[in-house]
């Protein structure tokens, strides 16, 4: 470790913590713009306001709208030296909270926690963006790659609208940073991630009285019982594999031989054969019952973010990295998908760069404010990392 990068991340540091009042005042701003995902319209202002900074900084920036969600925003210096590779950051806007939720659950300080809808998940990450940035712009240090930056406003439902964006800039980036939380209070970057797939499972039988003419019938709950047990027995959990039927309905009178039934089921795997020998098994249920139809719809949606070389060579760089900063960082595997999944695919990916807390969706969702700074100067010392280093 030589002592002038050593001396590099203390200047970092320092900066973002003699600005620490500032982020916090950006992070309260970021919080009051609710922004559930499934209300576009609370989308535009937040991103607007980010825009804004970002063109402070030198940005050029372009809003696109989405047809169903509040769309995306895209980032990147007016003055760029095209000769230079690229670096990716994305975030996401959007939260699990519906609008209003502040007046029950307000943005808080208690002592060394910070609460508030969405903060951690992750309005947080989304402040250290633009803090990294400033903290280069005042020590008037120099980015061997070129920052382009992606907020989305729909990963919370699957980044459907915005994934072939972020497929494109990932393909022509270098690598990629997630400021998704890491995980647990330790703060465990994200190294791997799950893949997910949702699958329909539609049970087609015969109505029939259920007094009258019973065996005229053929249930589509009962079918639809079989079937729960062939995909419950998918699962195998020292593979990491969950087959999930988490939602069923079906019938329409309790006197009448159910003529139709419904399941959905969430399936997460670790590697992309998994999810293929999986997903085969689903698309290929066949009714145990005469005179029913099984009907399936569905696939992976987020394929696994898997630990590629590139991935445990970014990994490599954020622990010597995070050593200089007095960090002990360790690595997790997240059950969860990302953005993540998707750019892990086409370059070199590390998740989980937000800042340490918990709650993700929970009540006491908040972040410990004294690694805010901490985890804006790791993001800042991997941005200013040269092309090779990973």
């Amino acid at each position: 470790m030589s002592s002038k990068v050593a001396h590099i991340a203390d200047d970092i540091l320092n900066q973002l913590k003699s600005r620490e009042k500032e982020m916090l005042d950006f992070l309260g701003r970021l919080v009051s713009f609710e922004s559930p995902s499934r209300n576009p319209k609370s989308q535009y202002q937040i991103l607007k306001f980010i825009a804004e900074e970002l063109k402070k900084l030198g940005f050029f920036t372009l809003y696109v709208p989405g047809k169903k969600t509040g769309g995306f925003l895209y980032a990147r210096p007016n003055n760029r030296d095209r000769s230079k590779a690229s670096q990716l950051m994305i975030g996401h806007c959007d939260t699990v909270w519906a609008l209003d939720t502040l007046k029950k659950m307000p943005l808080t300080k208690d002592g060394q926690t910070m609460h508030g809808p969405g903060i951690y998940d992750m309005k947080a990450g989304l402040t250290q963006i633009i803090f990294a940035l400033k903290a280069i712009d005042a020590l008037n240090l120099t980015l061997p790659l070129t920052p382009v930056i992606l907020i989305n406003s729909d990963e919370e439902i699957g980044s459907k609208e915005s994934r072939s964006a972020i497929e494109r800039l990932a393909k022509v980036c270098e690598r990629a940073y997630i400021m998704e939380p890491p995980l647990g209070l330790t703060g465990k970057l994200k190294t791997a991630r799950k893949g997910l797939g949702r699958f329909t499972i539609t049970i087609k039988g015969k109505a029939a009285h259920a007094g009258l003419d019973p065996q005229k019938g053929a249930s589509a709950i009962v079918e639809l019982s079989h079937q729960v047990q062939q995909l419950y027995a998918m699962n195998d959990f020292d593979k990491g594999i969950t087959v999930n039927v988490g939602m069923i309905e079906g019938g329409v009178s309790p006197n009448v031989i159910a003529p139709e039934s419904k399941a959905v089921v969430d399936v997460r795997v670790l590697n992309k054969k998994d999810g293929e020998r999986i997903t085969e098994q689903i698309l290929s249920l066949k009714p145990a019952l005469p005179e029913v139809e099984v009907h399936v719809e569905g696939g992976i949606g987020r394929p696994p973010m898997e630990h590629t070389e590139g991935n445990r060579m970014l990994w490599k760089l954020a622990k010597a990295k995070g050593a200089l900063l007095g960090l002990d960082l360790e690595e997790a595997t997240a059950g969860g998908g990302s953005d993540g999944n998707t750019t892990s695919l086409y370059t070199a990916t590390l998740d989980g760069l937000g800042t340490t807390g918990d709650g993700a969706h929970a009540q006491h969702e908040h972040i410990l404010l004294d690694e805010f700074p901490v985890r804006t100067a790791l993001l800042t010392l991997l941005m200013l990392a040269e092309a090779g280093d990973h």
